[in-house]
C-alpha cells in the first residue's frame, strides 16, 4: 500500500476508494484544476481523504444529474461533511484490503455475524447503515429483534426524520448526498467480543438485478479496527442526533479489548454460520 508517512494517499488509493479512474482523474485535475494534489519532487500525486470526499461528492451530485463541470463547483463549494466510515477505516488502515462481493453473498455475512455477535448475549452497541429506508424496512423486524439484545442500537439511512421508537433501533437520518449513504455497515462492540463490516459501493458501477449489485468488503474482528468503525458511525449520527449519538458513545465498553484467541474463535464462529447460510 502507497499511503505515505504523512497519511496522504496515492493516486491508486484514490481509485479504489472512489471508482474513479487515473485517466479520469488526470483528466478532471487538467481541465477544471480538480481535484489539486500535492506533487512529489519525483512527480508523483498525494491526495488527502478531503480530497477523496470532495470526489464522492462530485459523483453524487453527477447521479442527481448535475453536468460535470457544475457538480465539481458544487462540491467545491460544499462544506466538508463528515468522513464515511469507510473512508475513515481505510485512512487509518490502509493496510487494510477490500474484496469484491455480490450483494447477495453480503446479505448472508451480514446475517452471520449479526447471529453470531447476538448469540453471544454480551449486550453490544450495534450500528447499521443502510443506505435508503426501504432496505432498512426489509430487515425492520430483525433489527428489533436484535435491540432487544443490545445495550444501545441506531441505525443510519435517508429517514425522513429522527425517531426513537420502543424496543427498537433510533432511526438516525442523514442526507442523500452524504458519503455514507453509499455504505452498507455493521458494526458489533461488545465488552468481550466485535466485529464490524463496512461495505462501500462504487457509484456509476450498479448492474441491473439489485443482487447482482457489487459492493467492496472490509471485514474485521481486531478490536482497535471495530472501535474505529464505531466512533466513526457516530460521527456520522452526531451531525443528525447529537443526544442519541452521545448516549450510544458512552455505553460503548471500557476496559481491556477483547483478547487475540477469543476474536479468533469468534471468526472462526461467522465463518462456520456463513458456511451453513450459503446453498
Amino acid at each position: 500500500m502507497s499511503k505515505s508517512s504523512t497519511g496522504e494517499l496515492s493516486i491508486g488509493d484514490v481509485v479504489r476508494a472512489t471508482g474513479v479512474g487515473e485517466a479520469a482523474l488526470r483528466a478532471w485535475e487538467r481541465r477544471f484544476g480538480f481535484p489539486a494534489p500535492r506533487r512529489e519532487p519525483s512527480g508523483h500525486r498525494r491526495f488527502t481523504a478531503g480530497d477523496v470526499e470532495q470526489i464522492r461528492r462530485v459523483l453524487a451530485e453527477r447521479e442527481r444529474g448535475f453536468a460535470l463541470p457544475v457538480a465539481i463547483e458544487r462540491a467545491r463549494a460544499a462544506p466538508t461533511p463528515v468522513r464515511s466510515m469507510f473512508a475513515r477505516l481505510r485512512e487509518s488502515r490502509p493496510d487494510l484490503q477490500p474484496v469484491r462481493v455480490r450483494k447477495r453473498h453480503l446479505i448472508e455475512l451480514t446475517r452471520a455475524v449479526e447471529d453470531e455477535s447476538c448469540a453471544r448475549a454480551e449486550a453490544p452497541v450495534l450500528l447499521g447503515s443502510f443506505q435508503r429506508e426501504r432496505f432498512y424496512r426489509q430487515s425492520e423486524r430483525r433489527w428489533r429483534e436484535l435491540a432487544r439484545v443490545a445495550a444501545g442500537c441506531a441505525v443510519l439511512a435517508d429517514f425522513e426524520r429522527l425517531r426513537s421508537p420502543r424496543d427498537a433501533p433510533v432511526e438516525v437520518p442523514v442526507e442523500r448526498t452524504h458519503p455514507a449513504l453509499s455504505e452498507w455497515a455493521l458494526v458489533c462492540d461488545a465488552p468481550e467480543h466485535g466485529a464490524c463490516l463496512l461495505a462501500w459501493e462504487p457509484p456509476l458501477r450498479r448492474p441491473g438485478p439489485d443482487d447482482e449489485r457489487e459492493f467492496e468488503l472490509l471485514l474485521s474482528v481486531e478490536p482497535a479496527v471495530v472501535r474505529t468503525v464505531a466512533k466513526a458511525g457516530l460521527d456520522v449520527a452526531a451531525e443528525t442526533a447529537p443526544e442519541p449519538a452521545a448516549r450510544l458513545r458512552e455505553l460503548l465498553p471500557e476496559g481491556p479489548p477483547p483478547t487475540l484467541a477469543g476474536q479468533l474463535r469468534l471468526a472462526t464462529a461467522i465463518t462456520a454460520r456463513l458456511i451453513g447460510r450459503l446453498p
